[in-house]
Order: C-alpha cells, then sequence, then structure tokens
C-alpha cells in the first residue's frame, strides 16, 4: 500500500514528478479524493461531494457488481484476445444487440483515443481518401492523430490545421451561426459541410469521413437541431466518405429513452462507424469501434494485421458485460429519463428566476448551464462560471465549466444521480447565483474584488437538506464547511474575478 500524504505534500509531489500539462481541478484549492461511492466521493477529511461530473464512473464509482466481476476474472485469467475465450465473444453480442443491424463488428482497444483514432484508420482504408471533416470546438482525443482533428486543441496551441482537416460549425442553435430563430438550422448548418466538401474536392482533395459527437461535450453540451445528422450524412456519403459517430461521452443510456445518443435523431440515421469508451467499463481502461462488414473487410484487404495487447482481454469483458448488466438491472435508462426531467424543470425554474442563466440544455442526464452576462447579446459569463464552481464545491457539489468560453457549467453525472441529488445541488446554485447577481449589481463596473464580496450584503443563507445516505456517510460528512465567501482559499478566486 502506498504512503499516505497530507493534501499538500501530495500537490507538492505531483508538481516534482507529474507532466505539468496535466492540472487538476479547483488548482487554487485542490481536493484530495480518498474513495467513492455511488454518485459520491470523499476527501481526506471524510467530507462528502456530490459528483455531478463523472460520466466514467458510469453506473456509479465502486458498484459491487463491476467489481466483483473484474475481481472474480483476474482470479482465473487475464490474456490477449490471440486465444479463444467466451468473454470477448459475449460482450461482442451484447454490445452489437444494442446498436443496428447494420453495426455488428467489433474492435476492442483501452481508452476513447484508441478508439478514435482506430476510426479514422477504418475510415481513410475503406476507399483510400484521407481528409476529414470535423466541427468547430471539438474534441475527440490525446493522440497526435487525433488532436490534428480536435479544434478544441489545436487551436489553442501552437499547432497550425492540417490541409487534410477541414472545419465545419458546430451546430449550435444558442450561440452559433444559425439560432434557434433561424427557419431550417439543421439544413443551414449541413449546407455549410457540403461546401466543405465542394471547396475540398475542387481542390483535388478527397473526404475520408466525417467525424462529430452525437452530442458535443467539450463544445458546450451541444444538442444538434433534429434532421442536421441524416442531412451532413447524405452529403459525405455522395462524396464517398463515411460518418464517424463518437459516442465516448455520451454513450450507454445516458440520454434515457436510447442507449446510444445518435439514436435519438431517428432511426432514419445509421453512422458508419460508431465508437465508445469513458462509461463502458465504469472506470476500468476499456473502449470499443463498431462498424459494418463492408468497411471492416476493406480494412482487413489491406494486409495489416490489427492486434491490441489488452483490448478485449478477459478481465475487461468481464467488466464490460457487468456494466450493460447493471444499466438493464437497475433501470438505469429510466432513471435517466425521470431524473433527467426533473433536473431540467428545477434549472428552467432557475433560468426564469436569475438573469445570469442565458441557457438550459439537455437531454436525460447530459445538462448544459449557459451562463451569460448579457441576455440580448448573449455575452458569455466566463468568470462568473468559474466562480460558482468554487462556490458549489465548497458547499460540497462537484461541478465543471466547459465550451469555447469555458462558461457552460456541464452536468454529466454517475447514472445512478437521484432527484434528490437534482434538488440538493439546484437549491445551492439557487443560492450562490443569488449572492453574485447581487454583487454585480452593486458594482456596475463589473469587478467582483475581495472587499467587494465582504461588503455585500448577504442573502439568508438558504437550507439545503442532504441526500439521504447511509449512517457510514453520515459520520464521514462531519468536515466543517467553509460557507462564507471571503474565506481564505476563496481570495485566490476573487482576485482574478474580473468580468
Amino acid at each position: 500500500m502506498c504512503e499516505l500524504y497530507c493534501k499538500q505534500d501530495t500537490l507538492a509531489l505531483r508538481g516534482k514528478h507529474i507532466g505539468p500539462s496535466c492540472k487538476v481541478f479547483f488548482a487554487a484549492d485542490p481536493i484530495k479524493i480518498m474513495r467513492a461511492q455511488g454518485q459520491y466521493m470523499f476527501d481526506e477529511k471524510g467530507k462528502r461531494y456530490l459528483d455531478c461530473i463523472n460520466n466514467v464512473a458510469h453506473v456509479g464509482h465502486c458498484h459491487r457488481e463491476v467489481v466483483k466481476a473484474a475481481t472474480k476474472q483476474m482470479e482465473l485469467l487475464n490474456t490477449n484476445s490471440r486465444f479463444l475465450h467466451d468473454n470477448i465473444v459475449e460482450y461482442a453480442k451484447r454490445l452489437t444487440a444494442t446498436l443496428p443491424q447494420t453495426l455488428s463488428v467489433c474492435y476492442f482497444t483501452n481508452s476513447g483515443s484508441e478508439a478514435n483514432d482506430l476510426a479514422l484508420r477504418l475510415a481513410r482504408q475503406f476507399r483510400g481518401h484521407q481528409d476529414v471533416i470535423t466541427l468547430d470546438h471539438a474534441y475527440h482525443g490525446h493522440l497526435s492523430s487525433l488532436i490534428e482533428i480536435s479544434p478544441y486543441k489545436f487551436q489553442k496551441g501552437k499547432d497550425v490545421k492540417k490541409e487534410f482537416v477541414h472545419v465545419a460549425p458546430s451546430p449550435d442553435t444558442y450561440r452559433g451561426k444559425y439560432r434557434e430563430d433561424h427557419e431550417d438550422a439543421a439544413t443551414a448548418y449541413a449546407e455549410e459541410v457540403k461546401k466543405i466538401i465542394e471547396v475540398a474536392h475542387s481542390s483535388g482533395r478527397k473526404i475520408a469521413a466525417f467525424i462529430a459527437e452525437s452530442m458535443q461535450s467539450c463544445g458546450g453540451q451541444i444538442i444538434p437541431p433534429a434532421g442536421y445528422f441524416q442531412k451532413v450524412a447524405e452529403h459525405v456519403r455522395k462524396a464517398g466518405g463515411v460518418f464517424i459517430a463518437d459516442e465516448v461521452q455520451v454513450g450507454f443510456g445516458r440520454v434515457g429513452r436510447h442507449f446510444w445518443s445518435f439514436q435519438m435523431y431517428g432511426e432514419d440515421f445509421i453512422p458508419d462507424i460508431v465508437t465508445m469508451g469513458k462509461p463502458m467499463g465504469n472506470g476500468h481502461p476499456m473502449s470499443c469501434v463498431v462498424t459494418t462488414k463492408e468497411i471492416a473487410e476493406a480494412f482487413s484487404s489491406s494486409g495489416m494485421e490489427y492486434f491490441n495487447t489488452y483490448g478485449g482481454n478477459p478481465v475487461s469483458c468481464a467488466v464490460g458485460l457487468a456494466v450493460l448488466d447493471v444499466i438493464e438491472n437497475e433501470n438505469l435508462q429510466e432513471n435517466a429519463v425521470r431524473v433527467g426531467n426533473y433536473f431540467t424543470k428545477l434549472l428552467d425554474e432557475q433560468k426564469a428566476k436569475h438573469p445570469l442563466i442565458g441557457d438550459i440544455r439537455g437531454i436525460g442526464l447530459f445538462i448544459g448551464i449557459d451562463l451569460v452576462k448579457d441576455h440580448e447579446k448573449r455575452t458569455p459569463a466566463t468568470a462568473e462560471a468559474q466562480h460558482i464552481i468554487y462556490e458549489m464545491k465548497e458547499k460540497g457539489v462537484l461541478l465543471s465549466a466547459d465550451g469555447p468560453h469555458r462558461n457552460v457549467l456541464k452536468i454529466k453525472p454517475p447514472m445512478c444521480f437521484t432527484e434528490e441529488d437534482a434538488k440538493f445541488m439546484v437549491d445551492h446554485l439557487d443560492g450562490i447565483l443569488t449572492v453574485l447577481e447581487e454583487v454585480m449589481e452593486t458594482k456596475n463596473d463589473s469587478v467582483l474584488s475581495e472587499n467587494t464580496v465582504c461588503r455585500t450584503k448577504v442573502p439568508k443563507k438558504v437550507h439545503v437538506e442532504l441526500p439521504n445516505h447511509s449512517a457510514t456517510e453520515s459520520r464521514e460528512n462531519h468536515s466543517t464547511k467553509r460557507n462564507g465567501v471571503c474565506s481564505d482559499q476563496h481570495v485566490l478566486l476573487s482576485k482574478r474575478f474580473k468580468t
């Protein structure tokens, strides 16, 4: 067992031995997490945090059935897929049964990045084309091949867009080029893709693939307008390319009514390749690419064998099967519908109350809160979003912000999230927004300093009851919370909070 350090020593050692590009959440006051269960995480002092962002722990942190399946198989065998084993066959059958019939061939990998990298190889081998169309603000992984098609990354770094990469506008009907008042935003955004194809062809280039998350996550919790993907797929296939649906962050029943997010756009939309990852192993590293027999045979005909040492190993497949069982046995898709609808209803009520909330969008347990400083101009409230995240952390709620302006609070919790959890989160958000909006109204130049916060009269604290939990968790949640907005750690945030 590793040595236990105090939080500051852990932070110092991390800074010394871990690459500086790997940043921690809440850098001004990071959390040291010691254990987790269900939708809750606990720090070294036993303080409990409601996890609203961990879509990796899909069926709940440390789910006993998933842990049991992994342990049982590890005690028997773990080896590569060159040997026959029932787990990989059974898992492939179960997984493809959730997909349209044409998507029937599985390639098992270890991460979403590996899956998307392989998807590009499949697409390029299919007809020998090379170019890829991606969406603005998209993120598809950390491998070099994926940074190249991820504007979310290459637009922030020193890399320049490669000539074989084409960036289409994100189909964002709230903040994008074509908004909710457009007569046919889906067609308008799809026409942008068609124009890209025409320009590429005029330069002698050929399209291999269009790749998109079924719902953009890092791009700001964007849900494309109905009909968009169908129209894009038509344009891309006519150009000899394939459609890759990236379900790494949004698959496995998160939208509730469908197992895969792409399915909510209608039965007439079927991707050529689907990639999946994060929630697949509930924290165990595993991923998969599923495609058609035609594309798989074209890939095989290249003469280059595809083999992945750990992909599809018996332990990973046992874990994957357990996750599928839990989703079904605990009715987690139904839970995503019920809790997601309730959550969205509560947030819509907050939108009517708080001018900082510009838009609430989401389906199931995939929700975004777009914060704005001006409703008409839709000016992103970036600094305010960061302030809210830190304040929510003090209340025992973990949130993060994303989108091109980092002003969208993203909510994608473990699927065991309850209505009580949703109310707990929203009640605290209400209290923090109330204080923040009073400060902003008082300070018309929109500079929130430590002194400004402390001089502002704070409304009577909202009484919030914790959701029910076990006696053990009650005993562990004994640490004193710093409720004051002028706590020592908050000073760091206040000094840089300029809107």
